[in-house]
């Protein structure tokens, strides 16, 4: 058990782990807020547009409702807003790898930049490529 307990310390403290769960926590937050947009702000406008109607209440009646059962329903409207939603929230993840990637593109730039210029061969090994290329010459 004490080896089991040290394993799960050692794996939860890895900074993978905790990178990881910060941006679940983010990303949920971040999904909340997509939902109220959308919900909230871009459908009724979207409903606006058609005709004044909820989006969110257009579905198709397969079953109607008795006394005893409800009504069986697909539920459309619903499903065009998770997927405004699912555009909104892959194009919002798509602009921050992408700006992630042109930050780590111009740190690496900047690195090689900085390098220093790689230092000139020693006298002899210069010599002998030199020689070599002069022998390669004679040969061709």
């Amino acid at each position: 058990m004490k080896k089991f307990t040290s394993e799960f310390r050692k794996f939860i403290s890895r900074g993978n782990v905790v990178d990881m769960a910060t941006g679940m926590v983010i990303g949920a937050s971040f999904t909340a807020i997509v939902n109220s947009l959308v919900n909230d702000i871009i459908m009724p406008i979207v409903g606006v547009l058609i005709g004044g109607v909820d989006f969110s209440s257009f579905r198709i009646v397969l079953k109607a409702a008795t006394e005893t059962e409800p009504a069986v329903t697909l539920n459309y409207g619903t499903f065009v807003n998770t997927i405004i939603t699912f555009l909104i929230v892959s194009f919002a993840i798509f602009c921050v790898v992408k700006s992630m990637n042109k930050l780590h593109e111009k740190q690496k730039s900047a690195a090689a930049k900085d390098a220093p210029a790689p230092a000139a061969p020693p006298a002899d090994i210069q010599l002998l490529t030199e020689i070599r290329d002069l022998l390669k010459n004679q040969n061709s």
